[in-house]
Order: structure tokens, then sequence, then C-alpha cells
């Protein structure tokens, strides 16, 4: 039986539809602390809406969502954000500022979450969270003079600036090259590790996943229909998941040609 105060994220019978689709149906899900949850599944499957429900960006039609034991269906907005404070959230497209510098862009959820922070505060903590991802240098450069690889670190740093307890990843490597999936993949595991966050991560790509999943689960039919280590998700003998992962292997080998 898991503890009360082991879990960061608790969720029941989450139900979300949009019209007549229904994008989750029923799902209950747990994530320990420390722990890095992968959510697979085919696009349309409802997995940013996941992420989404669970920052409180997207209501659910029916169930709940804890966050440390909180409910955050039931908080005020000022209650909400709050809880926000303590959760990173990594875009697909790394969402940075066009019109901001590197630095204007990481300073601003500082600004934002920690109005009282001294500017010395705020600068020295821009310079470490850059140091943290290899990226001192790119502190005045405008993200349009950054590579796909280098917009998802300081993207990443971003999301991390505020040491987040808990992590959301909306397809992190999207766009990447192998070499770069693998180097991102391992900075993310590395950074997880050494601040200590828990994590969820949605995606598609297997290298990303093997890398750095404790755990996974498989959205398909609005349900959660599978979940394991991610061993046994991909040599299982099940003939959707074998589909699945034998068609990932194969994009993933067509990138690494590329390069």
């Amino acid at each position: 039986m898991v503890m009360a105060d082991s879990r960061v994220v608790v969720i029941k019978n989450l139900s979300k539809r949009f019209d007549t689709l229904s994008v989750l149906e029923n799902i209950s899900l747990e994530v320990t602390r420390g722990e890095n949850l992968i959510v697979f599944g085919r696009s349309g499957q409802g997995k940013s809406v996941l992420l989404k429900c669970i920052i409180g960006l997207m209501a659910p039609d029916s169930g709940e969502i804890f966050i440390n034991g909180q409910n955050i269906g039931k908080l005020k907005i000022s209650e909400l954000n709050q809880v926000r404070k303590n959760i990173g959230f990594l875009f697909q497209s790394s969402a940075l500022y066009d019109s901001m510098t590197v630095n204007e862009n990481l300073s601003f959820p500082l600004k934002r979450h920690f109005p009282d922070m001294a500017q010395k505060e705020i600068d020295d903590k821009v310079k470490y969270t850059l140091e943290l991802v290899s990226l001192e240098e790119a502190i005045n450069k405008m993200p349009a003079e950054l590579s796909g690889g280098m917009k998802k670190r300081i993207g990443l740093a971003r999301s991390i600036i505020t040491d987040p307890e808990l992590m959301l990843y909306d397809e992190p490597t999207t766009g990447l090259d192998p070499i770069t999936t693998k180097e991102i993949s391992e900075l993310i595991l590395s950074l997880q590790k050494k601040l200590n966050m828990t994590s969820i991560v949605v995606t598609h790509d297997l290298i990303c996943a093997e890398i750095i999943a404790d755990r996974a689960i498989f959205l398909k039919d609005s349900k959660i229909a599978y979940e394991g280590d991610i061993k046994q998700l991909t040599e299982s003998n099940d003939s959707f998941l074998k589909n699945f992962f034998s068609h990932e292997i194969l994009a993933n080998q067509n990138e690494s040609k590329k390069v």
C-alpha cells in the first residue's frame, strides 16, 4: 500500500469529452514522489489533455485530481496559482517568448511568481539555471538565434527555474534528431535526480522513454489500456503494442540515417 505522503499526483475517475468525442474516460492514476512516468498513446488519445487537466489549464467533466493532497478542482484561482508554483511545464514547442532574450525568458517566471525577489537574486538564479543546462553563453541571445536543441534546453531551464516539485513534459524531444533526443533525455533525467523532481512525460519517442522512464502507461480508446515498465510494454506480445513500437523503432532508424 502506497503511503499518502509519497503520492505527488492522484487522479480518480477522470473523464473529459469534447462534444460527442470522449477523450479521457474514467482514468485513475497515482504518481509517487521522485518517479518518472511516461504516457504513451497515438495522436488524439488525450495525452496532452491529461497534462492540461493536471495543471488546471483544462477542467475535467468528472473525477478528481489531487496534487500533494490538494484537490485542485476545488481551489480558488489564487490557491491554484500557489500550487502551480511547484509545477513546471515544458511545452512541445518550448514556448519561448520570441521578443525576449534568454535572460528575460528565464527571469519572467521568477518575477511573476516571486514579485519580492531582488534583482541580484534573479540574476544569480538565471545564471545558475543556465549552467545546469550548459548554456551560460546563450544568456543574451534571442530565441531566433538558437538551434532546436538549444531552444529545448532553454525551455527546460525556464521550466525548472522556480524549483518545481512536479514536472510535466509534452513531447519534449519532438522535432529533434536521435543524437539531440538522447542528449535532451539524459539532461531531463539528470536534472530530475539532481533536483529531486517527480515527472510525467508525454511522448511517443522510444529513445526518450527508455532513458527516462521508471514506469509507463498507454492511453488507448480514452482509457489506460496498458501499464508497466518500459520492457514490459516494448517486449509485449500484444499485437497492438508490437505494431506501435515497431513503427516507432522504424521512425527512429529513418531519422538516424538523416544525421
